[in-house]
C-alpha cells in the first residue's frame, strides 16, 4: 500500500533562508544591505541564472557593485547574516560559468540554492508579466522590495501570482497505480494525473473533480502529502494520493488525455527497463510521489 506520510525532499521545496518580511519596507536597512560588499545577488534572465559545477552544482552571485542596473528584490539572510537580493538583466561574464534555469538544475542545487533559484525566477516572470494595473491600466511600480507592486494612479496594490494546482496518486483495490499521457507529451512520457484548483473548489474537491474529469473515477479517502513551487511560471503543486474502488473502466477526456492504464510495480518496473515508459525526473514532485509508492528510485531515472 502507498506510504501517505508527508513527502520528507522536495526539489524545490528546500529554501533554507530567513525571507525577513518585515525589512520589505524598511528602506534604510534594504539600502544598508545593498552598500554592504558582503552581500549576494542572484542575476536572472529569462528565467536561467549562473552556476557552475565544480566542485559541486551551486549558483554564482555577484556583489551588489557589479549587480547590473534596475529593481532590486530582497530574496532573504542566511543564519551568518548574509542578505541576499535578485535582480533581472544581462548575465555577467564570469569563467567557469554557464546560465542554467529550474529544469536543469533546481534538483541539482543544494538547498539553500535551490530555494534562491526557485523564488528569483518566480519574481522575474510576475514582475515582467504583470506590469499594468489591473484595474485602471496605468503602469505600476516596484515596492515591498519585489515583493508587490503599487498602482500610482488608483494606489492598489499587487502582489506575485500563484495559481494552486492539485496533482495526485491514485490507487485501486490491486494497489495499482494510474498513469496517463497528456495530448502534447512524448509517445513514451506518462504521469500522475493533475489539474488547477477552480474559484470556490477545496483541494479534496479538486482532485476528485480533476480524476473524475480526465480519466472518469470517483476516488475517496484523499490525503494530502506536500508541496512545491512550480515557478514555470507561476504554479503552486499539492500532492496528493486518493483511491479508487472497483472496477470501474477508464474513460480518459480526449482533450486532456491520450491514453491511461494502470500500473503494478513490476508492470512499470519492466515498461521503464524497456524504454515504453520514461521515468521523471527528481525535480517534479511527480516523480517524488511515484518513487513513494514503489518504495526507491524509479529505474533509468534521469538526474534532472
Amino acid at each position: 500500500m502507498v506510504d501517505d506520510g508527508p513527502l520528507e525532499w522536495l526539489a524545490l521545496g528546500r529554501g533554507t533562508l530567513d525571507r525577513v518580511a518585515l525589512n520589505r519596507r524598511d528602506d534604510a536597512w534594504l539600502d544598508a544591505a545593498w552598500a554592504d560588499p558582503g552581500t549576494r545577488v542572484v542575476v536572472v534572465q529569462d528565467g536561467k541564472s549562473l552556476v557552475t559545477y565544480e566542485p559541486s552544482p551551486a549558483l554564482v552571485f555577484v556583489p551588489p557593485a557589479q549587480a547590473p542596473d534596475g529593481d532590486r528584490w530582497l530574496l532573504g539572510e542566511d543564519e551568518s547574516g548574509t542578505v541576499y537580493f535578485g535582480t533581472s538583466g544581462p548575465l555577467p561574464a564570469i569563467e567557469g560559468t554557464e546560465p542554467a534555469g529550474l529544469r536543469r538544475v533546481g534538483a541539482l542545487l543544494g538547498d539553500r540554492d535551490s530555494g534562491l533559484i526557485t523564488h528569483v525566477v518566480a519574481l522575474e516572470h510576475w514582475h515582467d508579466t504583470h506590469r499594468h494595473c489591473p484595474r485602471c491600466g496605468a503602469g505600476t511600480r516596484v515596492a515591498s522590495a519585489g515583493h508587490m507592486r503599487v498602482c500610482p494612479e488608483d494606489g492598489s496594490q499587487h502582489f506575485p501570482r500563484v495559481d494552486p494546482a492539485v496533482i495526485m496518486l491514485v490507487t485501486d483495490d490491486a494497489d495499482r497505480i494510474l498513469l496517463a499521457r497528456g495530448p502534447r507529451w512524448p509517445e513514451n512520457r506518462r504521469s500522475i494525473l493533475a489539474g488547477f484548483v477552480e474559484p470556490g473548489e477545496s483541494l479534496e474537491q479538486a482532485v476528485a473533480r480533476e480524476v473524475k474529469e480526465e480519466v472518469g473515477l470517483p476516488v475517496r479517502d484523499v490525503r494530502y502529502l506536500g508541496s512545491q513551487p512550480w515557478p514555470l511560471p507561476q504554479s503552486l503543486m499539492l500532492g496528493f494520493t486518493a483511491r479508487t474502488d472497483g472496477d470501474v473502466p477508464l474513460r480518459p477526456d480526449p482533450e486532456e488525455i491520450l491514453d491511461a492504464a494502470w500500473y503494478t510495480r513490476d508492470e512499470l518496473r519492466a515498461a521503464m527497463d524497456a524504454g515504453d515508459l520514461v521515468a521523471p525526473g527528481p525535480l517534479s514532485i511527480a516523480a517524488q510521489i511515484i518513487m513513494r509508492w514503489y518504495g526507491g528510485d524509479l529505474p533509468n531515472m534521469p538526474p534532472f
